[in-house]
């Protein structure tokens, strides 16, 4: 397969073209024949014209790329070698929603013939690949693993917003059905990966390995936002504390902040899932869940008794949020814990108006029911700096200043402001 495929004698096939899917495809397309596949007609007709709906990859990314974009099956049904990398979410009782992952996989059922490659991105807990994925395509297909296609896991590590750690420069792990198709499969993801791959025992050790990745964030960061709380009621700055920390070598360098998004805000829930069904309550990993779906709260909770003490009316008061993405210089609002903030502030019954320079207004107030503000006012009662967008960041302490009351609260989530001198209350976590 590898080599019908560097050959352009066969093509290759990325199944969901979101934050992951597109730049592996693109990234394949420099090498190999590829079909970009995705049920969104309307991203489709972007990406034709070289636009990334995801506002991550510049239109020079689609140049000299030997690529299809398609929302048909006959045209998919040419593809020999399939990856799929549609997203994997959560329910809104943490349950995993798995009907992306299957919908994939019926899609592949359709269109998969005898000699195929399957190979899942997806996060999913362990022995999701094997156990709910594989009957899918077997039943639609008619055809058996290891007699008429192989199958492989090779979790993805798409950093949103980080142009550093891009695909070609993170190790890749892969695995397969098989040796065989562990190795084809292999071989074919070091035509893009220059860091190299590393070859996993198994397809479960590999969906494992990617869970864990993003468990291990969430607890840690889970840590720090604990410690955050601690250390509020000591008047000690917590990021004055990381740094003192930091000196010493194996001292691991999280901070406290809001922890949304598609990957640690949702990952340790697939992994908590799968535990309960064998019977065991993951406690550990539920708890840094805990505390890290509360941060959001807590930061209004803080903002409201400020506010209580100084303002005339509770009513009449006015919050800035600023940033509404669920990082930095993305502009993935997908699982945005600041969302959460907003919602607690207006249940005070707070006039809160939002701002992010990345952000969509139509996205935000389909998903989360509220809009970007068209103008700022000169007078508010507190602003929250959720999200350290770079554009925030060239502000200076005169700007916060001069929008804001004189008893007003400056909520610098992240501490980015910290060693400067304001006449305003500063706060951070």
């Amino acid at each position: 397969m590898y080599q019908q495929l560097l050959n352009k004698e066969k093509k290759l096939a990325v199944i969901g073209l979101g934050y992951v899917g597109l730049p592996i495809a693109l990234e394949f397309a420099k090498h190999l024949s590829v079909i970009g596949f995705d049920i969104n007609a309307q991203r489709i007709e972007l990406m034709k014209q070289g636009i990334d709906p995801s506002k991550e990859l510049e239109s020079s990314a689609f140049e000299g790329c030997d690529i299809v974009f398609t929302d048909s099956l006959d045209v998919l049904r040419e593809a020999s070698f399939y990856i799929v990398a549609v997203p994997t979410p959560v329910d809104e009782h943490n349950i995993p929603d798995l009907i992306p992952v299957t919908k994939a996989s019926e899609t592949i059922g359709k269109v998969i013939k005898k000699g195929d490659f399957v190979v899942y991105e997806s996060t999913v807990y362990p022995g999701c690949t094997e156990e709910d994925c594989l009957p899918i395509i077997e039943k639609l297909s008619g055809l058996k693993l290891g007699v008429d296609f192989k199958l492989g896991y090779s979790p993805e590590r798409i950093n949103p917003g980080d142009k550093e750690h891009t695909l070609a420069k993170i190790v890749k792990v892969v695995s397969g059905s098989d040796a065989e198709a562990a190795e084809e499969i292999a071989k074919t993801y070091e035509i893009v990966v220059t860091a190299g791959v590393h070859r996993a025992s198994s397809i479960k050790v590999a969906e494992a390995a990617k869970i864990i990745e993003n468990t291990q964030r969430d607890l840690n960061i889970a840590l720090m936002n604990e410690l955050s709380i601690i250390f509020d009621k000591m008047d000690i700055n917590t990021f004055e504390v990381l740094e003192a920390a930091g000196t010493k070598w194996n001292f691991l360098r999280f901070q406290p902040g809001l922890v949304g998004g598609h990957c640690i805000g949702v990952d340790p829930y697939y992994l908590t899932y799968k535990a309960n069904q064998l019977g065991y309550d993951a406690q550990v990993i539920l708890a840094g869940r805990n505390i890290n779906d509360d941060m959001p709260a807590y930061v209004a909770k803080k903002v409201v008794q400020h506010i209580i003490k100084h303002a005339k009316n509770v009513a009449e008061a006015n919050v800035l949020v600023m940033g509404a993405t669920f990082k930095e210089n993305v502009s993935d609002i997908r699982n945005s814990k600041v969302a959460a903030v907003v919602k607690e502030l207006q249940s005070f019954s707070l006039n809160v108006d939002v701002t992010d320079p990345h952000a969509s207004d139509d996205e935000l107030k389909h998903e989360y029911g509220f809009s970007l503000s068209a103008s700022l006012k000169n007078h508010y009662d507190a602003i929250i700096l959720a999200v350290p967008h770079d554009e925030y960041k060239a502000l200076d302490v005169a700007y916060f200043e001069s929008i804001t009351q004189p008893h007003a609260l400056f909520a610098d989530l992240k501490g980015i402001f910290r060693n400067y001198s304001m006449s305003r209350k500063y706060w951070s976590l």
